[in-house]
Formats: structure tokens, sequence, C-alpha cells
């Protein structure tokens, strides 16, 4: 299954993203009991509307028993001057409809936020 998810997702990007890929660079976020979370620098692009996308991915802390959930890969949009986030794409699954949210004491998602909106775009 997991196998599965994996080149669901990574087909998906392929589709999603051919032109505009620049390489691929994980950015890990200071870790939470959450688990830990990762930006991609060569996704970081600004759209017409001001606003920032990235991908990232996140993997939750293990359990108690010490089992390890599947991690998710996600394409944030990010409204820097507002430090808000949505989830664009969860797995390689578009969320038209996804709703604008305040990290709140998600302190791995403001780490992305912080770390993102402070990036210079390479170009």
């Amino acid at each position: 299954m997991i196998r599965f998810v994996s080149i669901l997702v990574l087909s998906v990007l392929v589709w999603v993203l051919p032109a505009s890929a620049g390489p691929v660079e994980w950015i890990e976020v200071p870790a939470t009991e959450a688990g830990q979370q990762w930006w991609d620098r060569g996704s970081v692009r600004d759209d017409r509307q001001g606003l920032r996308s990235v991908l990232s991915r996140f993997t939750p802390a293990p359990t108690s028993d010490g089992e390890q959930a599947p991690g998710e890969l996600y394409v944030m949009q990010l409204d820097c001057a507002q430090q808000l986030y949505r989830d664009k794409q969860v797995n390689g699954i578009p969320r038209f409809r996804a709703s604008w949210q305040a990290a709140g004491d998600d302190g791995l998602i403001s780490s992305v936020i912080e770390a993102v909106c402070d990036e210079p775009l390479a170009g």
C-alpha cells in the first residue's frame, strides 16, 4: 500500500511540476512532539497574487508502541503577509476548496511558514 501511494504521489508530482521543478533540496525545520517536517527549497514559487507555494513533507512521530505512521507530501500555499497557509495538494490529491488557516500552536507549520517566507527566490 505504501509503495502504491509513493508511486501515485511521484507520478502526480511529475505531471504537476514538470517545467518549473528545480533540484530537490529538503530543508528540515525543528522537530516537535508531533514529528518532523521538511520543505523543498527548489519548489518555492511566487504566484501572480503574491502568494508563495512550496512542496513539504511531514513524518509523524512514532507512536508510544514504536509504530511509525507513513508520512505525507503537501503542496502548501502561503500568505506570508498574514502568516496563513492552505494545503493545495495532499499526497498528490488536489484540494480545490482548501481554506486558509493560521498555524496556531503548530510549531512545524509555523517554522515552515517563517523559513519559506524568508527564503529569497532564485532567479
